[in-house]
């Protein structure tokens, strides 16, 4: 289904789609990628020519799947990575492209890279989130989830350091000055868009990078860290699609259309 036109998405209807709530082809209570590849029809006649998926990756399921706990699979409740690929593969031969999610921001706190990173100060991928000896860093940032969270630092018993966290204390945020941790993300949307994945819808891309005395939003940095990613998509895979979830304020917005 791949296309040399990078406009594709001007024209198209698009259906969101979350996996688990759709159709259960097993009987089991969830929502499956066979179930949603035997509706693809119904949401043709319906006049989409494009499906955005929610989440579907391994996860414990605290904030809906957006806490991932492996990149490259997917979760047991709905299906298996060949059942994707089934799915995937009945959606192009109706001329329907897909979109997935992905989260670029932050991982769950049970993903072995935190795991790994937690262990030790030492660890090789210690410097994969953003570790602190204070809770008292970039105190110019403003809480999102003001009804759970008391601020974006979060103490770890095992490392006995403060991991940096936008979102909930269960998703400790990647650290994207490291570039490792760039081109790891990279390398996980080439898994999918090798296997055929038309786009994706980048979840909190402004909140990637972190700057004593700023607000940590919408920094010169993070739209450097698109524009590395956008320019690797045209190379690699022209024709594929980006879209930022930006939610901040017009004024803030009109950068993102030039990443």
């Amino acid at each position: 289904m791949a296309s040399q036109d990078s406009l594709w998405y001007k024209d198209a209807v698009i259906y969101q789609a979350h996996v688990r709530a759709f159709y259960d082809s097993s009987g089991d209570g969830n929502g499956d990628f066979r179930g949603l590849a035997q509706k693809l029809d119904y949401l043709q006649e319906l006049g989409i020519n494009t499906v955005w998926l929610m989440p579907f990756f391994p996860s414990p399921l605290r904030d809906d799947g957006y806490d991932i706990s492996d990149y490259r699979s997917i979760h047991p409740n709905y299906g298996t990575l060949d059942d994707f690929k089934v799915f995937l593969d009945a959606a192009h031969k109706r001329g329907i492209r897909v979109i997935i999610e992905m989260v670029l921001n932050h991982t769950s706190d049970q993903h072995p890279w935190f795991q790994e990173s937690r262990s030790s100060c030492t660890n090789q991928r210690r410097d994969w989130y953003v570790w602190s000896d204070t809770d008292t860093r970039y105190k110019g940032t403003r809480i999102i989830f003001l009804d759970t969270e008391l601020s974006n630092w979060a103490w770890d018993p095992v490392s006995k350091q403060y991991y940096w966290h936008r979102f909930f204390s269960h998703q400790p945020d990647l650290n994207w000055d490291n570039p490792q941790v760039r081109d790891e993300m990279w390398d996980v949307m080439k898994f999918w868009l090798e296997m055929g994945v038309d786009a994706f819808r980048l979840d909190a891309v402004p909140y990637l990078v972190e700057r004593e005395g700023t607000n940590c939003e919408n920094l010169p940095e993070t739209h450097e860290m698109i524009k590395e990613l956008r320019a690797r998509l045209d190379r690699e895979f022209p024709g594929r699609m980006l879209l930022a979830e930006a939610n901040q304020w017009p004024a803030d917005l009109r950068a993102y259309r030039n990443t």
